[in-house]
């Protein structure tokens, strides 16, 4: 390597750890990034000053103490780039372009039909897609990455569908090729329950290092984050405790195919089955929240065995991982006690003192659409991360036509 590409690459490396520290809070002032980076002052000085005239990074209004005059907190520039991410649901898409906060810019919805098939769907997204971003790029800059978020098991390595899933024929399409043909970006492809806790932690959680969270809609699921970090896995089948199976004398039927999972006893879907066979108007988990709602006795009553069941495969995850804290979300968790009661009575019921003398069972913020604003967090953690932060910072120097884009970025 020539002596002024070695150079060029030890600036881009140096501008990258910096930008990295900053973008994860790690370090958000001068002095703080001195400690944290390990580089001088003065490599500090020319790294940073880059990076504020490129727009990347800026300067807020908010100071920190520094023994002589404050300093002001340094910040991720929130409009440099945007991310279109996506939420498939039972029967609508909800997109977004959202910045770098993450917080929405513009967003759509569409129809979805679950038997439409991949290329069909992709092909409605991806055109939402170019429509969200022919408002943004303008204000917004360059694209950062796109993510999608599918209510269904997926290899996340890979970005691909594994059965059984409601997504007929998704099954080992190759989603990031699909859309990394149509884009110049990142492509990410994760399981909406996964994104659901990643919101969670990094919203309202942040400082829990061991956390579980229960999704409890029309399926049953769960993700869980161990020392500050998502677990996904071999396979990126990590908590799927829907499809844990009860014994018992006559076993339901689940849309698995196998009999006696916890989704077939406890599922939006399932309490609407028992509720219909009672001779109610229930199919969806919105159903039987609105019976709730209602108060209607026998959807109640269902609900509160729901939260027992739950409970029961919860109890076994706490012995297991011992997280300081359950997050319960979803559809069914807008019933709150109703459900939390019976999950929290199993839990404290069958663990131990010591996994429970800490432990907190709450209900999850009532974000609207969290796993969109999870896809978001997804895409900046990853490209924020200090293996992928030179990418970013090229793609970023590229995006705005510099003569000489790596020089300039780095300073």
């Amino acid at each position: 390597m020539a002596k002024d590409e070695e150079t060029l690459e030890t600036a881009l490396t140096n501008t990258g750890d910096i930008l990295s520290l900053i973008a994860t809070r790690a370090a958000t002032s001068r002095s703080a990034i001195l400690d944290a980076s390990g580089l001088s002052r003065v490599t500090v000085t020319q790294r940073l000053n880059a990076l504020l005239a490129s727009g990347l990074v800026r300067e807020t209004e908010r100071t920190l103490p520094s023994g002589g005059r404050p300093t002001r907190v340094l910040a991720i520039n929130e409009s440099a780039g945007f991310m279109l991410v996506a939420n498939i649901g039972e029967t609508h898409v909800h997109l977004a372009a959202m910045d770098m906060e993450p917080a929405i810019i513009v967003q759509s919805t569409i129809p979805f039909g679950a038997s439409d098939g991949a290329a069909v769907t992709l092909s409605q997204i991806a055109n939402a897609f170019d429509a969200l971003a022919a408002k943004t790029r303008e204000s917004h800059g360059f694209l950062l990455g796109v993510s999608l978020s599918l209510p269904t098991p997926v290899d996340f390595k890979r970005g691909r569908v594994v059965g059984p899933s409601v997504l007929h024929g998704w099954d080992e399409f190759d989603i990031i090729a699909w859309l990394g043909a149509r884009y110049e970006a990142p492509i990410y492809v994760e399981n909406d329950v996964n994104l659901m806790t990643i919101y969670e932690h990094r919203h309202n959680f942040p400082d829990v290092e061991d956390m579980f969270f229960i999704k409890a809609g029309t399926g049953i699921g769960s993700g869980i984050v161990t020392g500050g970090r998502i677990f996904r896995g071999a396979q990126g089948a990590a908590g799927d405790i829907g499809h844990i199976q009860f014994s018992s004398d006559e076993p339901p039927l689940c849309r698995c195919g196998k009999l006696g999972c916890v989704e077939a006893r406890a599922g939006g879907w399932a309490i609407a089955r028992d509720l219909s066979k009672r001779g109610f108007a229930a199919e969806s988990a919105r159903d039987v929240i609105d019976l709730v709602d209602n108060q209607k006795p026998e959807a109640i009553m269902l609900l509160r065995e729901a939260g027992r069941t739950i409970g029961e495969v919860a109890s076994d995850v706490v012995s297991i991982l011992n997280p300081s804290l359950i997050v319960v979300g979803g559809t069914l968790a807008k019933a709150g006690d109703f459900l939390l009661s019976g999950i929290r009575e199993l839990v404290y019921q069958r663990c131990l003192p010591l996994a429970t003398r800490e432990l907190q069972i709450v209900l999850a913020d009532p974000q609207k659409d969290s796993a969109l604003f999870g896809a978001a967090h997804l895409v900046l953690d990853d490209v924020f991360s200090p293996r992928k932060v030179v990418g970013l910072i090229t793609r970023f120097a590229a995006g705005h036509q510099e003569q000489t884009p790596r020089q300039k970025i780095a300073g």
